[in-house]
């Protein structure tokens, strides 16, 4: 897939003011400042596209973006440390269960993995968390530009194993790099496919 287009529409806290179901939609989602607004400016080949900082916490909000005007991509606040209170942790946390739960079109919601790190609680709860209220999810892992591939991909590997105690199988992943553009074409590609199954079945 190439984006041709890309749109923002919207950003809100309440998933019933979100725009109407009508086409797919894929959310991302992860431990804060793990890149994610990068990845998306790099999937949109918009360097200005979300808000990135060095500072987490940055995304508050539920953001949507039409692109190619067939498919939703959404930017969620980033789940963990952020330097905001606990009471507006809770609150991003609460609005992000009920757009999760609630929204009938979400395909795939993509959780990043900064790919420097051995596997971390706080992902590997909320991985289990979308398990349990049985939302359908890939991972990403960031940053791959910024470790060698052999510390790569014994991370990855050991993630995966992570994962495996807990999960019969798992969903298809993917290494990304912002910087390099790693990944981009494969996890485009990736959306493509559902979108046409989505498509198909509409049709």
């Amino acid at each position: 897939m190439i984006i041709k287009k890309i749109q923002f529409l919207q950003s809100v806290t309440d998933w019933r003011k979100c725009p109407a179901a009508t086409k797919p939609e894929y959310a991302f989602i992860g431990r804060s400042n793990v890149g994610k607004s990068s990845l998306v400016n790099m999937l949109a080949n918009n360097k200005s596209l979300a808000k990135t900082s060095s500072k987490p916490g940055k995304t508050q909000t539920i953001n949507h973006f039409i692109v190619n005007d067939n498919w939703y991509l959404v930017d969620l606040p980033g789940y963990g440390f952020a330097s905001v209170s606990k009471n507006m942790r809770e609150q991003w946390a609460k609005y992000i269960d009920n757009y999760l739960i609630h929204r009938e079109n979400l395909q795939v919601v993509f959780v990043l993995i900064d790919i420097r790190l051995e596997p971390q609680r706080i992902d590997i709860n909320f991985i289990n968390h979308l398990g349990e209220l049985g939302i359908p999810f890939s991972f990403i892992f960031t940053k791959a530009d910024k470790i060698g591939p052999v510390k790569a991909r014994h991370n990855v590997d050991l993630f995966c194993k992570t994962l495996l105690e807990t999960w019969e199988d798992l969903p298809p992943h993917f290494v990304s790099s912002a910087t390099t553009a790693q990944g981009k074409e494969n996890i485009l590609d990736y959306i493509e496919q559902i979108n046409n199954q989505y498509y198909t079945q509409e049709s």
